[in-house]
C-alpha cells in the first residue's frame, strides 16, 4: 500500500517563469494504480490559490477524501499578477502546459483540469490550443460566456470611473503601437468596478496591459464562446445556482456551442446553495465532480 502524500513542488514554465504547486495524492495499492487513476489540476481565479477562501483552498481535501489526487497550481496570474504588467493572460497558457507536462513526466496517465472563475478561461484556452491525450476532460466552474463582455456589463451597471470605453481608449493610447511589447504600461485603478460605492472592496486594480489581455474588447483568449467549439474532450460545467457573476444562460450557451461543434460529452451541474464559488456547498460540488469522472473515466 502506498500512503497518500502531500508535497510542494517548484518548477518552471518554458520561458523560465517560476511556478509552484501542491501535489496531494490518494492512497493506492501500488504506484501503477496511483498513476493510472485520475488526478485533477486545480487552476485558480484572480486571487490565486493561497489567498482564496473557497474552491482553490478547500477542494483538494474533499477530493482526497474521495480517493482522487490533485495538483493545485499557482500561475503567473495569481495574487497580484494583474497589477504586474509583465504577467498577461495570453502567456499563462504555458504555465498550464508546464503543469500538465510535469504530471506526465511523473507518470500520471489520467489528467483532468478544473478551472475556477478566471481559471476556467485558462483551462478552455489551454485545451483548445494544446492536444495531449493524457488530458481526459475539463471542469469549468463559474465560467463566463465572455470575460470582456461580463466585465463591460458590470462596469456599466455600477457606473464605474473610468468607464469601460474610456479605459479602452486610454489603453490604446498608452500601449500603442503594440500592446504586447509596449513599455509604456502604467497602473489602472477603477472605482465602482465591483459595486455601487467608492469603498476599497469595490475597486478594480490592473495595469493597462493586463486589462487589455484579460478584459479588453480585443482579449480574444478570454472569450470562452470563441474557443469552446475547439474543445473535443468531455466537459463538466459547474455553476452555483445563486451565482451573481455568471448568468444561467451563459452556461447553457457555452454547452450548446460545444455540442454544435461535435462534442457530445458535455454536462451541466447546478450546485444548490452556492454562489460563484461552488464550494459554498462542498458535498454537492464534490459529488458532482466525482460522479462525473466516474461516468467518463474507465479507470474508476
Amino acid at each position: 500500500m502506498i500512503s497518500s502524500d502531500q508535497k510542494h513542488i517548484g518548477y518552471q514554465a518554458k520561458d523560465g517563469f517560476e511556478l509552484d504547486g501542491l501535489l496531494l495524492t490518494r492512497d493506492s495499492k501500488s504506484e501503477e494504480e496511483l498513476l493510472n487513476t485520475p488526478i485533477i489540476i486545480i487552476v485558480h481565479g484572480e486571487l490565486g490559490h493561497f489567498l482564496s477562501q473557497g474552491t482553490p483552498r478547500l477542494l483538494p481535501k474533499y477530493l482526497h477524501d474521495r480517493s482522487i489526487s490533485s495538483f493545485t497550481i499557482n500561475t503567473r496570474m495569481a495574487n497580484i499578477g494583474r497589477i504586474k504588467g509583465d504577467r498577461i493572460f495570453d502567456d499563462a497558457i504555458i504555465d498550464l502546459e508546464a503543469s500538465v507536462d510535469l504530471l506526465e513526466d511523473m507518470g500520471f496517465n489520467r489528467i483532468y483540469i478544473i478551472g475556477y472563475s478566471l481559471g476556467s478561461n485558462l483551462a478552455i484556452y489551454y485545451v483548445s490550443q494544446c492536444s495531449n491525450p493524457k488530458v481526459c476532460g475539463i471542469i469549468l466552474e463559474g465560467c463566463t460566456y465572455s470575460l470582456p463582455e461580463s466585465h463591460r456589463k458590470r462596469l456599466t451597471k455600477w457606473k464605474s470611473i473610468p468607464s469601460y470605453d474610456d479605459i479602452y481608449k486610454k489603453a490604446k493610447e498608452i500601449l500603442k503601437p503594440d500592446p504586447y511589447t509596449s513599455l509604456n504600461d502604467t497602473l489602472l485603478v477603477v472605482s465602482r468596478a465591483w459595486g455601487p460605492t467608492s469603498k476599497p472592496r469595490h475597486f478594480g486594480i490592473f495595469t493597462y496591459k493586463t486589462w487589455w489581455f484579460m478584459k479588453g474588447p480585443e482579449a480574444t483568449k478570454t472569450k470562452a464562446y470563441k474557443l469552446i467549439p475547439k474543445v473535443k474532450i468531455p466537459i463538466l460545467f459547474l455553476r452555483g445556482e445563486n451565482d451573481r457573476l455568471v448568468e444561467s444562460p451563459e452556461t447553457n450557451k457555452l454547452a450548446s456551442l460545444a455540442n454544435e461543434a461535435g462534442n457530445s460529452e458535455v454536462t451541466i451541474k447546478y450546485i444548490p446553495d452556492a454562489r460563484h464559488d461552488c464550494m459554498e456547498n462542498p458535498s454537492e460540488t464534490t459529488e458532482a465532480i466525482v460522479g462525473w469522472i466516474s461516468l467518463v473515466d474507465s479507470s474508476i
